[in-house]
């Protein structure tokens, strides 16, 4: 293949903005060392990666799971943790201890007019150049 272009590719991969994501993280991975399924032919790595898409060298499906994955920072695991609750943790630690009664947490509990006034007596911030 002398020269590779988006037509080329675009039976491949149906949508040309996919196929432009596809082949660059492709491109991308070359970059970091990755093995090259055709030849090189002194052709620069965005081609390359094009070239093996058009060839067919690389699944599109795999390599957007790829490029996904690279993309996710934090990958949710579907297992359970095994996490006892403060509660368990209590009882567990104070199985021969007679019982207590849990404290009891408050809050303090503000009325709307309370929270206005609160809120008016506010002194408002300096102003400055920044803003």
């Amino acid at each position: 293949m002398a020269r590779v272009t988006v037509e080329d590719c675009i039976d491949k991969v149906p949508n040309r903005f996919e196929l432009v994501l596809l082949s660059a993280h492709r491109s991308r991975q070359i970059s970091a060392g990755g093995q090259i399924s055709v030849d090189r032919d002194n052709d620069k790595n965005p081609v390359v990666a094009l070239r093996e898409i058009a060839d067919e060298q690389l699944s599109p499906g795999d390599l957007k799971e790829d490029l996904i994955h690279s993309l996710q920072k934090h990958v949710e695991v579907d297992e359970p943790e095994d996490v006892m609750e403060a509660a368990d943790v209590a009882d567990a630690a104070d199985a021969d201890a007679p019982a207590e009664a849990p404290a009891q947490i408050t809050f303090d509990n503000l009325s709307e007019d309370e929270l206005l006034s609160g809120i008016q007596g506010l002194v408002p911030p300096e102003k400055t150049d920044d803003f």
